[in-house]
């Protein structure tokens, strides 16, 4: 659930210019990789390019430029930490949103197919607050798909579908945010987790001493 300690999540983006990155291959012989920094528009940061970090850039120039939000009201790599058994399983969402303070959109950044990230981003959304944040995204810049976290269906497709500032706070207005079921939620602790652990080409996994 909601927790900032979580100081991988925190740490993972404090990285420096480009540098070479050792990695063991199955001959257990060095390789070399290096990974282009670019500057994230929301916080300003310096991140690496990998995965679909190209695709998060422009979901947060729709988000400023067309639906209305500032920067203030977006989170970058919000951390999400679950206890499964007796081991912490720590991660982030790629972007959430937030209006008057209160979180009301969680948005997965992905390349190609997105319906299979999908289950991914409504996990995660059920998970990183004390309530389920009302509407997931999954896009990859070009299209998007919104769903309703609470039911988990569809509720709209394409980047015209993602809610704007304005409509959220009028949404906001009648909606009664809701907790995760308890019986649920060690479930759903495991999907996310299922899912989550087989991104490989994101910024947490590139340690910060590369």
């Amino acid at each position: 659930m909601k927790d900032n300690k979580c100081i991988p999540c925190v740490a993972r983006r404090k990285l420096k210019p480009i540098a070479p990155v050792k990695r063991k291959a199955a001959s257990d012989v060095d390789i070399q990789k290096t990974f282009r920094l670019i500057t994230d528009f929301v916080t300003g940061e310096k991140i690496p390019d990998v995965g679909a970090e190209a695709n998060r850039q422009t979901v947060e120039r729709v988000l400023i430029a067309e639906k209305g939000y500032t920067k203030k009201d977006i989170e970058v790599d919000a951390p999400l930490e679950v206890t499964i058994g007796n081991e912490s399983y720590c991660s982030s969402v790629d972007l959430v949103v937030s209006v008057d303070s209160t979180r009301y959109m969680a948005i997965k950044c992905a390349p190609g197919s997105l319906g299979s990230r999908e289950r991914e981003i409504v996990s995660a959304a059920r998970l990183l607050d004390e309530y389920q944040i009302p509407v997931s995204v999954v896009s990859d810049g070009k299209t998007a798909m919104v769903l309703d976290t609470v039911s988990g269906e569809k509720i709209g497709e394409g980047l015209d579908a993602i809610p704007s500032k304005n409509a959220l706070q009028e949404t906001a207005k009648s909606l009664k945010l809701q907790p995760i079921a308890e019986k649920r939620l060690e479930r759903e602790k495991l999907i996310f987790r299922s899912y989550d652990s087989m991104n490989v080409n994101v910024g947490r996994n590139i340690s910060p001493n590369q």
